[in-house]
């Protein structure tokens, strides 16, 4: 009896929990709905609670280091406690509300390289071990980043990769602990004065906050340097802007400030 209460605390013949998605794709601010079967084990188990939560890799850095975390943004709690009988099947139907400022992994059909995003599900069992599934996410833009993005690639601008970087960008309103940065490499013509261009957005519910970040060239005697900007996009107004021309002369200003021409 002994050895066999240490097999249950150790989540030997407990519970089974799996997740499955209505459809795996959204976009922020919307939603993913899905339905969450726990089955039961060889023995009775108390469930503490079903929840499930939004999850990313994040780039940290501490001190002179920096490595990768997977970090849980965004959690809902689907049940509070119930009894599950053993090989008793118990179907969870869930709505799951994603953040405005969730980072996107997909454009134009293709996976952002670096991008990471599951939906994980977690199932509490009193006195035992946790159980736990992860389903991949895919999270595609919003209407007003596509026309950001397909206006740098109207530009020449081409993909690099993307990240998640913890920390807080300044001068915008933001809630998560966090922030992605989309890298591109310059067409030739901007290639003279940059080495790299970094895109953040951070939607809100009425606007898209849009942040610029430039990585210029150091010349023979200078040192290279960034360059930052932001803008506000009106979900409701954005089709009214020729956004290639907007961000072609504000490159075109930031590049002349410091002496550079293309």
């Amino acid at each position: 009896m002994v050895f066999k209460r240490l097999m249950q605390a150790m989540g030997v013949g407990g519970p089974s929990v799996e997740t499955v998605l209505t459809n795996p794709n959204c976009r922020p601010g919307g939603y993913l709905e899905g339905n969450v079967q726990v089955v039961g084990g060889e023995h009775a188990t108390d469930i503490e609670y079903v929840a499930v939560g939004l999850l990313t890799r994040v780039e940290v850095e501490s001190g002179d280091s920096e490595f990768q975390s997977d970090q849980e943004f965004h959690r809902q709690r689907l049940t509070g406690s119930f009894r599950l009988d053993p090989g008793a099947r118990h179907d969870i139907p869930f709505r799951f509300d994603v953040p405005w400022e969730t980072p996107i992994t997909e454009v134009y059909g293709q996976h952002l390289h670096g991008m990471t995003m599951g939906l994980t599900t977690e199932l509490e069992v009193a006195r035992a071990v946790d159980k736990s599934d992860l389903d991949m996410v895919a999270v595609h833009p919003l209407p007003a980043q596509e026309k950001i993005l397909e206006a740098l690639l109207r530009l020449g601008f081409r993909f690099s990769r993307a990240d998640v970087e913890r920390g807080r960008v300044y001068g915008v309103q933001q809630e998560l602990p966090f922030y992605q940065e989309i890298e591109f490499h310059p067409p030739s013509a901007y290639a003279s004065g940059i080495n790299q261009l970094e895109l953040t957005f951070i939607p809100t519910p009425h606007t898209l906050q849009v942040v610029l970040e430039l990585d210029k060239r150091g010349g023979l005697f200078t040192e290279g340097h960034d360059s930052f900007g932001s803008f506000n996009v009106d979900y409701h107004t954005v089709d009214h802007t020729d956004w290639a021309a907007e961000l072609d002369n504000w490159l075109r200003q930031s590049a002349s400030r410091r002496g550079l021409f293309f």
